[in-house]
This record gives C-alpha cells, structure tokens and sequence, in this order.
C-alpha cells in the first residue's frame, strides 16, 4: 500500500498502537510516510519500526479525559497537525454475561465504546481548525454485528462504535471523514490464548472464505486507504476486512460443499 499511497507531511496517532493489530497499523503508516505516535497504558517490548523509521510513544490511560485532552493539545503543539486518528485499544477477556458483574461488564463498554468517543472529541478539536481537516478510522468488529456469547458487552461496544461512526461521520463533515474498519480474527503474537496451539488457529482459519486469519498488515493496508486522499470521498462507511466473513453453520451441519 506504502508503494501506491504517500501520507509524508503528515500525522497519525494510534491508540493501543504498541502491538499486535496497532502495532501493524502503525507501521503500515509509517511505511506510507506518516509521522506516527502511538499511546497505551504500557510502553511497547521494542520500538515500533517500519521503513527505517520509529513510531513514537505516549504513555497515557485512554478513559482519562484530561489525559487524552492535554495528549492531543501536545501532539499539535510538537507537529503543528493532527492528520489520522486510528482508535484501535480495545479488547475483552472471555468471560460469561453471568460471571462478571455489572461493574466488569462497564469496564469493558468504557474502553471500547467510550475511550474511543473521548480520543475522537479531542482530535476532532485539532482537526477541525486545519486546512485539509482530517480521519478518523474506528477499529470495529464482527462482534458488533453477530451474536458474541463471552464477549456480549465487547460486541454491544463495537457495534455501539459502528453507529458512533456513522453519526460523526455526519456531524463533522466536510472536515472530518470518519469510517470504521469491521475485523474478523487476526493472527497476532496473543492469538493462542484464543485459539490455542496453531493447529487451533488452523482450524479457525479454515473456517473463514479466504482460508486464513487476517494479518495486522493487512488492516494496516485498510487503515493507510482511508487515511490517504485516495478515500476523499469516503466518509460514514464501515470496511469489512474479514476474509468474507464466516461460512454459515447451517451449511456444515447440512454436508453442503463450498
């Protein structure tokens, strides 16, 4: 994608950017040309690099609203810009509807649904004022349009950041384009602590059209796309980067071949 698309001048931030699918589309930013910073709460193993360039980091706790305000207001004052916002934290260990509480529950709608609507407000604070305006991409997922038993208040908050999208999308256009990339499984370095040993990742892969699990490189691609002005015209939709899907049950269950 970097060969095709040049985002040099300007700049990305990528919350939750320190690993796994964030650390891939931080690099395939910076592989693009983008100044990139990233934020967590803990700081990455390695660098973040790609293209012999480093994705710089932030330490910050996303669900502080005066932390994510004053970390937008210093990435202006360092760049002088805000060009893409990438809101990728998130997550949710598997855990029953009935074994958590409700307290647990929130925790996980405040991280997925809500930190993400306070990074959007504050860059949408910086980008509002640029000439150019801005992107913001939202990091969703098939969660949030299918039933998700052990991840039902993760699924609520994606498809809650769906609709979160789309609204903006509308509020703040012309400037601001807004979008959501709709994931199914990634293959990162934690993929076994949900799918097991690789013959269970495998397996998972097998069960999508395209016969493997997505790569972080590959909705790196999907995020540099709709960062670029080649996606001027873009703006309130959600891009499925899921391989095609999941083969229907009923289909197996009924011995029907592909």
């Amino acid at each position: 994608m970097a060969a095709i698309i040049d985002l040099s001048g300007t700049v990305a931030v990528v919350t939750g950017g320190t690993r796994g699918v964030g650390a891939g589309i931080a690099r395939a930013l910076l592989e693009a040309g983008a100044d990139v910073v990233t934020c967590a709460r803990r700081p990455p193993d390695e660098p973040v690099e790609a293209a012999g360039r480093t994705a710089r980091f932030h330490p910050i706790d996303l669900r502080d609203e005066d932390a994510v305000s004053a970390f937008f207001t210093q990435v202006r004052e360092e760049y002088g810009r805000l060009d893409t916002l990438v809101n990728n934290a998130g997550g949710a260990p598997f855990r029953m509807l009935g074994e958590g509480g409700p307290a647990r529950h929130a925790r996980v709608v405040e991280l997925n649904l809500l930190a993400p609507l306070t990074a959007s407000l504050a860059a949408y604070e910086v980008m509002r004022g640029q000439a150019g305006g801005g992107s913001i991409v939202m990091i969703g997922s098939v969660s949030g349009t299918r039933p998700s038993p052990g991840t039902a208040a993760y699924g609520a908050a994606k498809a809650g950041l769906d609709n979160l999208a789309a609204s903006m999308a509308v509020e703040w256009a012309p400037g601001v384009r807004v979008n959501t990339v709709v994931l199914g499984p990634v293959r990162t370095e934690l993929s076994h602590l949900h799918y097991g040993d690789e013959d269970g990742i495998a397996a998972v892969g097998r069960t999508v059209p395209l016969g493997r699990l997505a790569e972080p490189a590959d909705v790196g691609d999907a995020c540099v796309f709709l960062a670029s002005r080649r996606a001027a015209y873009v703006s309130g939709a959600s891009l499925h980067v899921h391989g095609g899907g999941e083969r229907p049950a009923f289909l197996d269950a009924a011995n029907v071949n592909n």
